[in-house]
């Protein structure tokens, strides 16, 4: 196999890393490893997570992150693993309206960063052959910028989750970084749910570590909390960049031994290439000018939590969360609540959310997400939510629920320019 233009071979990364040392990586640029024994951790995790992998092709994304086109069996969480790969089913769409107002509010979804025609900066093609699915290679360049492991599993430093009455926000004594939300949920049993967003790339300074708009499905509670999450998000501190991600996140305790991003431990099974978690989008919204969008939904049937992207036939599905990530919990049955919005996490002052506007901007200025709805555990047409906002620092965000017109229904706009909240 040739080797691919501009991108450091698969084996002699997996050479580089071998041979690593804790002072080639602690002095670098945003690094922050805590010691030697935590780098020899990431170290044996990325030799695990590439072990006997075969790579056929590399290209690079908008970010300049390097993906590697893999053998879908090869993947992490399908290693050991036999038998066929699952074909996911079409997801049943909302019942059609009948009569009423039309939204007449128009936005692009945002195409698939890959395909056969695309081509990387070093002209590589942004495609991967049939049977492989790219993932996004995990360096030790990425892994010092956490002082350990498990802080680069986690979903942040903190309370990760969007507190639904806490006044406080649940900041944790010691941890300098916090995270804000403007968000609406729903407690309902539910086998999933459905969301479209809009793409923005709020800028995060050196003192705020990121921001994301997304979806949670949310099951169980105290220590059993469960979730499977979707969205975009800029983090500079994860993705090297600041451009907005595509990423997928989940935890089976609450946040606190179990979760990982995208493809970085063995939990998510990718099954096709259309989008991959951990790549870059390549347009996102203006204010005042093109809205972009991407249509995500988690539908939980057969066993594993399908995720769809831009669709929801089965053709739109991009893998899943097997029910055995979830070690017997909630989310093995069903989830209990339906969650939407935005999340920041800062030091002394926060990022802005979503455009930076304040939800009460409106079209073509403040965030926003729509078609907001879910699937009882037994399926059936998509129900519309009905959702409560929580905004508990309006200073910096707020979040507004209303009724639009076909397709839109349920909307949810929220965001703000965050500072000190």
């Amino acid at each position: 196999m040739p080797e691919s233009k501009g991108i450091p071979p698969f084996k002699a990364f997996i050479d580089g890393v071998q041979a690593a040392k804790h002072a080639d990586y602690a002095t670098a640029p945003m690094a922050k490893v805590a010691h030697e024994d935590a780098f020899a951790e990431m170290r044996a995790h990325i030799l695990r997570l590439y072990d006997k992998v075969e790579v056929t092709h590399s290209f690079v994304d908008e970010n300049d992150s390097i993906f590697d086109c893999i053998p879908i069996e090869q993947q992490p969480s399908l290693r050991g693993v036999s038998g066929p790969i699952p074909k996911a089913p079409d997801i049943p769409t909302a019942e059609p309206a009948r009569g009423g107002a039309k939204e007449e509010k128009k936005a692009t979804l945002i195409a698939s960063p890959l395909g056969p025609d695309r081509k990387d900066r070093h002209g590589n093609v942004m495609h991967c052959p049939e049977g492989t699915i790219p993932m996004r290679r995990i360096t030790l360049e990425n892994m010092a910028r956490f002082p350990t492991l498990k802080d680069f599993f986690r979903k942040g430093p903190g309370e990760v989750r969007p507190p639904i009455s806490s006044p406080s926000g649940g900041i944790m004594p010691g941890v300098p970084a916090t995270h804000r939300w403007a968000h609406a949920y729903q407690n309902v049993n539910n086998g999933g749910a459905h969301s479209v967003i809009s793409l923005w790339d709020p800028p995060i300074a050196s003192n705020q570590v990121f921001s994301l708009a997304q979806i949670w499905v949310v099951g169980g509670s105290g220590s059993g909390l469960q979730t499977a999450e979707c969205g975009w998000q800029v983090y500079p501190q994860m993705y090297g960049n600041t451009k907005p991600v595509f990423f997928i996140y989940y935890t089976a305790d609450d946040y606190n031994q179990t979760g990982c991003y995208n493809m970085t431990c063995n939990a998510f099974v990718h099954t096709a290439g259309s989008f991959t978690p951990g790549m870059a989008f390549n347009s996102w919204s203006q204010i005042g000018g093109s809205q972009y969008i991407v249509e995500l939904a988690y539908w939980h049937t057969g066993g594993r939590w399908w995720l769809y992207v831009n669709g929801t036939s089965g053709s739109n599905a991009i893998g899943y969360y097997p029910d055995s990530v979830y070690k017997g919990g909630a989310l093995t049955q069903h989830a209990t609540e339906i969650d939407f919005g935005g999340e920041t996490v800062g030091t002394t002052t926060f990022p802005p959310m979503g455009s930076g506007q304040f939800a009460n901007a409106g079209w073509l200025k403040a965030a926003f997400q729509h078609s907001l709805g879910y699937w009882t555990p037994q399926g059936g047409a998509m129900i519309k939510a009905s959702l409560t906002p929580v905004q508990q620092w309006p200073k910096c965000y707020t979040a507004i629920v209303q009724m639009s017109g076909d397709p839109w229904y349920e909307t949810l706009w929220f965001g703000g320019p965050g500072g000190v909240c």
